[in-house]
């Protein structure tokens, strides 16, 4: 008699790696393990065990939470918002010094903080050099304030993101002081000159060269600084500080785009620009006063 192989039986089913009393058919397409169908999450593919769930929302980070405050800095810009934050600031410095000292707050140019950082030539000359920086952080009135940081916020933010951070406060500075050096060659020798105007119009120049430099359309521009210059010669205007800050903001961003792929020589640049304004102003004899 013939006797043939027995047949093996079968193995049993697997089962699922959470109840391992429930034979199941699938597995998780994650890790492969089988899991029943209480243990099944749908996923775009198949389905995954809760373990590999789990796992899978531990590795994604929860966006992160951002303030105004961020949102604002992240859209206009850091550095032009902290500068309009510090002009807003000495403008209420001034206002209640000024009713401290029996004015009208509103009258902030009575104010005697006001009298010890504007620029006056005679008292820079006579050992009072804060002047020529301080004075860019003074302005006269509500009106004087909003236009000039309207226009710090606009062309500001522009030219914080062109830029950088760095690069745009160092033409900022530098803007500044190239106007109160204009207003310490040229200006009255007793006439207190104040404003942000001097670093915005260098902020216009340095727009200006930026987009001469992409060969874009200046015609925009060119209307917009005729017409400021013109405002200039309005009494009370000082039309030397906003042309002195003009060419030092253009003369600044022509530096800047000359040595574009050296940081280290861009930082000395501009300081060594800052330097010899500042230089000029408190060494050179002032010239005949221009009445502007």
């Amino acid at each position: 008699m013939g006797g043939g192989a027995g047949e093996q039986p079968a193995p049993p089913p697997p089962t699922c790696y959470r109840h391992p009393d429930r034979p199941t058919g699938i597995s998780c397409t994650r890790c492969g393990r089988p899991i029943c169908p209480e243990c099944m999450v749908p996923a775009s593919v198949g389905f995954q065990c809760p373990a590999c769930v789990r796992e899978g929302a531990a590795s994604i980070r929860a966006p992160r939470r951002t303030t105004g405050l961020r949102s604002a800095a992240a859209r206009w810009g850091t550095v032009t918002l902290s500068l309009i934050a510090a002009n807003v600031a000495m403008f209420l410095v001034t206002a209640v010094s000024a009713g401290l000292a029996g004015n009208p707050p509103l009258d902030n140019h009575r104010s005697p903080v006001f009298a010890d950082l504007a620029q006056v030539p005679l008292l820079v000359g006579l050992g009072e050099p804060w002047r020529l920086i301080t004075a860019a952080f003074l302005h006269i009135g509500l009106v004087h304030l909003a236009l000039n940081m309207l226009s710090l916020l606009v062309f500001g933010s522009e030219l914080e993101r062109q830029l950088g951070r760095w690069r745009f406060l160092g033409l900022y500075v530098v803007s500044a002081l190239g106007g109160s050096t204009a207003i310490q060659l040229l200006g009255e020798p007793l006439r207190a000159v104040a404003g942000a105007s001097t670093a915005i119009y260098g902020l216009l120049g340095a727009l200006g060269v930026l987009m001469v430099m992409r060969r874009q359309d200046v015609r925009g521009l060119a209307v917009l600084l005729a017409i400021n210059v013109f405002i200039s010669f309005l009494p009370g205007v000082s039309l030397l500080g906003h042309l002195g800050g003009l060419v030092a903001g253009a003369a600044v961003t022509a530096v800047l785009v000359l040595t574009r792929r050296r940081p280290a020589t861009q930082a000395a640049a501009l300081a060594g620009l800052g330097v010899v304004l500042v230089v000029l102003a408190l060494t050179v004899p002032p010239l005949a006063p221009v009445a502007f």
